[in-house]
C-alpha cells in the first residue's frame, strides 16, 4: 500500500460579520498566503478552544470589535498545496465597535450583493452561497 503524505489541517474560525445589509471583509497582506485578496477575518482556534471563543478572540485582535451574538453558519474544508483548512464560518449579527484594521490590514463595508466583485479565495465563493441561502 502506498504511504499517503497528508497535509495539516488548520482549523480556522471565520467571521461573517453582518450590520443592515453589508459585510465586514479584509484584504489579505502581502506576507501572508493568498496576499492580495479580500476575506472574511478571523483566525485559528488554538487547541481546546471553543470555536465561538476563537472568533470571538480573533475579531477583537484583528478589527477590534466585540462578538455579542453569532450562530454557525457553514464548515468548508479546502485544500491548498501546503495545507488543508477547516473553515469554521459563524454569522455575526450583533458586535460593539466599528471596525480597524489593528494589524495593519485593509478592511471595507461592501454591499451583500457587492461582495463577490472582490477577489476572494476559492472557499469564500462556498460561504457567499450559505449566507444567501440562509438570507433569503
Amino acid at each position: 500500500m502506498a504511504n499517503i503524505e497528508s497535509k495539516p489541517l488548520l482549523h480556522v474560525a471565520v467571521g461573517v460579520i453582518l450590520r443592515d445589509g453589508w459585510l465586514l471583509i479584509s484584504l489579505r497582506q502581502g506576507e501572508q498566503h493568498l496576499a492580495g485578496l479580500w476575506e472574511f477575518p478571523g483566525g485559528k482556534v488554538e487547541p481546546g478552544e471553543h470555536v465561538f471563543e476563537a472568533l470571538a478572540r480573533e475579531l477583537h485582535e484583528e478589527l477590534g470589535l466585540d462578538v455579542i451574538e453569532a450562530e454557525p453558519l457553514v464548515e468548508i474544508r479546502h485544500d491548498y498545496d501546503v495545507r488543508s483548512v477547516l473553515l469554521d464560518c459563524w454569522l455575526v449579527t450583533d458586535f460593539e465597535g466599528e471596525g480597524q484594521g489593528k494589524e495593519g490590514q485593509q478592511i471595507a463595508w461592501v454591499p451583500v450583493d457587492q461582495c463577490s466583485e472582490y477577489p476572494m479565495p476559492t472557499p469564500n465563493v462556498a460561504i457567499l452561497e450559505a449566507l444567501a441561502a440562509r438570507l433569503t
